[in-house]
């Protein structure tokens, strides 16, 4: 496992050099995507023959510069058989979908599954049957890559996974100590969790690839809620004091999990971990944060558990306790209207003044308001203890 964790950042440059092969080959510009149709290696050919600057349309050119397709244009795409196909497919022009240029794809296989794509655009006369033969060959050798890089991915999951479940001490020490193994040298240095939930499958397979989230490690997907999922991230930093590349990773995965167009989605950041031992806390405090920027959007829609406040607090409260028996009655759909009155009161600390400026209503209608909130809940506005119960119930009841 140790040389395996070398798999990624070893790969890359050898991506890269089958791709600039397969361009030299074919005297044309090559791309290789995964199966997701995210980019994985851009292989620029120069030559007195080269395509003119049209070749870049606009299903190309949001490839290149977002680094994968949308839906539609992979649903388009696999319309023509890729998926299935063991040799080069030819892909019309087509303007009316963005392709200006028609394509060339090359499926690659391994072991007579579908990896990735390499594509190129089609051109006149193009390339012969024995150039195709040379590139379908040297997409083996890429398909072989990708496999073994999956096998490995596939191994993090399941160690990242088997961490942040473990429901015992010795379970978790375990778990860290075959990621720690899995990761190898990269197991050293500052981690952090990212949670993005509710994500919108549990299935592994629909997980983003670890090349496309900048800095990732690791990704798996974890119960959330009654019946929904999560997506945890772990992400190694470069600094304990710079979440950067944390914030940057999770905005890439609301990317992907908004364009499913379900309920909202969040993010959470846990604070930075000097190794791996503590990530069950981490995931703790991730999966917290990402809760508390879906009760409250102030905080989101990406929150880092030092800016939750009294979240910390509440997220760790079972749903039991936080329903407070005495609040019940303010929670009801019929008084919304006096719940806010109340949350904000307390939120400005009982200053009745820039409350009402809040509410935009008479000071007045504010004290009769508040003299309502503590007949439903037979709770004392000027008792410190009633305000903190009161105040928690409202906030928790979002959660």
């Amino acid at each position: 496992m140790g040389q395996n964790a070398r798999v990624t950042s070893e790969h890359r440059a050898d991506y890269q050099e089958l791709v600039d092969e397969i361009s030299e080959l074919l005297g044309a510009p090559a791309t290789l995507e995964n199966r997701d149709f995210e980019l994985i290696a851009f292989g620029a050919y120069d030559s007195e023959g080269d395509l003119d600057p049209s070749a870049l349309d606009p299903v190309r050119t949001r490839s290149i510069l977002t680094r994968r397709s949308t839906a539609a244009v992979r649903a388009w795409f696999e319309g023509f058989g890729i998926t299935r196909a063991t040799g080069p497919v030819r892909v019309p022009r087509t303007p009316e979908a963005g392709v200006h240029r028609g394509r060339i794809c090359l499926p690659v296989r391994h072991r007579g599954v579908v990896l990735g794509y390499v594509w190129l655009l089609d051109y006149d006369p193009g390339p012969s049957e024995g150039q195709l033969d040379a590139a379908m060959r040297v997409t083996g050798r890429i398909g072989a890559l990708l496999a073994d890089e999956a096998q490995h991915g596939a191994d993090l999951t399941r160690e990242l996974r088997a961490v942040l479940t473990a429901e015992r001490d010795w379970q978790r020490e375990m778990a860290v100590a075959e990621l720690r193994t899995a990761l190898g040298a990269r197991a050293d240095g500052p981690y952090t969790v990212v949670c993005v939930a509710p994500w919108p499958s549990a299935d592994p397979d629909d997980a983003p690839s670890v090349r496309t989230v900048p800095g990732a490690t690791a990704l798996c997907t974890l119960p959330w809620g009654v019946a929904g999922s999560a997506l945890a991230l772990l992400l190694r930093l470069r600094s304990p004091e710079v979440l950067t590349p944390a914030a940057t990773a999770a905005s890439r995965l609301l990317e992907r999990a908004d364009g499913t167009g379900g309920s909202p989605v969040a993010a959470g950041i846990a604070a930075p971990r000097a190794g791996l031992a503590a990530l069950g806390a981490a995931w703790e405090e991730a999966s917290a944060s990402a809760r508390a920027a879906l009760a409250e959007p102030r905080f989101g829609p990406v929150a880092r558990w030092a800016s939750i406040g009294p979240f910390r607090l509440l997220t760790a409260l079972p749903r039991e306790v936080a329903r407070d028996p005495a609040v019940g009655p303010l929670l009801a759909p019929a008084q919304a209207e006096l719940a806010r009155t109340a949350e904000v009161y307390l939120d400005r600390a009982g200053q009745a003044g820039r409350t009402a400026a809040e509410l935009g209503i008479h000071r007045q209608t504010l004290y009769y308001r508040l003299s309502r909130i503590e007949q439903l809940t037979g709770l004392d506005l000027d008792d410190g203890e009633d305000r903190l119960l009161l105040h928690m119930a409202l906030k928790a009841s979002r959660l």
